[in-house]
């Protein structure tokens, strides 16, 4: 019993301490309407560990530059005659297919690949926390700041310019805090699976949320009942963390749902 606390108990910690820049960030981008910005970030990670891996570079370098490259990228491609989810659709399918490609001649990395494609939470051990913690503070520091602003875009983006906010900086901003993100969740859930984990938590609290604040407090319950079931129940089931937890976060949306709407009928 030991051993699996020793080993599932900072897998714990680290989905938890991620759950509180999930709540936020997979609201903002539900209410600015940017799903697919989350795809395309998190495949662009799997290009990033292939790229360290020919150099022999750590793999979080490999990653963070990479994720910070895509920012750069599509803040370039940003042009009003190109609709926003097809140039992420783009992006998502080159860098998932470069990725891909990359990887299958790198014999070293071949081994590991269904942990990248769909994490594995386990091999997180306490002396990797100190820093996820800081990066993850850091981060939800960054967001507090610019809060008010990127809910006011998410609003009415025109009505916040005429008061003041600085639309494309709160849009660099956002896409900043997103690309931390998928450096951070690509131990958790992989490349595959980082959308999920932003978008079901906040999609469930959109079921049951009247007010901003409400739906962020309940995309985090949702994100950390799905971190702790799935987690603890790949543990017992012998299964896939990542693909665990977000299946059990598809789970609670499809009961809320049902429920709902069982209650509208009746």
């Amino acid at each position: 019993m030991m051993e699996w606390l020793q080993i599932l108990l900072p897998a714990w910690t680290m989905g938890t301490l991620l759950v509180f820049l999930t709540a936020p960030l997979g609201c903002l981008m539900l209410w600015r309407r940017m799903s697919f910005f989350a795809d395309t970030m998190a495949h662009g990670t799997l290009l990033g560990v292939a790229i360290a891996g020919a150099l022999s570079l750590p793999l979080w370098l490999g990653v963070t530059a990479l994720a910070f490259l895509l920012v750069g990228i599509l803040w370039v491609l940003h042009d009003p005659r190109l609709p926003n989810d097809a140039l992420l659709a783009l992006c998502s399918a080159t860098l998932l297919c470069s990725g891909l490609l990359f990887i299958q001649h790198i014999p070293s990395l071949r081994p590991e690949l269904l942990s990248y494609l769909f994490g594995d939470l386990l091999q997180i051990s306490w002396s990797d926390l100190p820093m996820f913690a800081f990066v993850i503070i850091a981060a939800l520091a960054v967001l507090y700041k610019n809060w008010q602003a990127q809910i006011q875009i998410a609003i009415d983006p025109d009505m916040a310019v005429s008061e003041g906010v600085n639309a494309k900086w709160q849009r660099l901003v956002f896409m900043l805090l997103l690309a931390l993100f998928t450096v951070l969740a690509l131990r958790a859930v992989g490349s595959l699976l980082m959308g999920a984990l932003l978008v079901i938590p906040a999609l469930t609290a959109r079921l049951l949320a009247h007010s901003p604040k409400q739906m962020v407090v309940w995309a985090f319950v949702v994100a950390q009942i799905g971190i702790s079931v799935g987690l603890w129940s790949s543990a017992g089931l012998d299964t896939s963390t990542g693909l665990t937890i977000v299946l059990t976060m598809a789970i609670l949306f499809a009961v809320i749902f049902a429920v709902q709407k069982f209650k509208k009928l009746s």
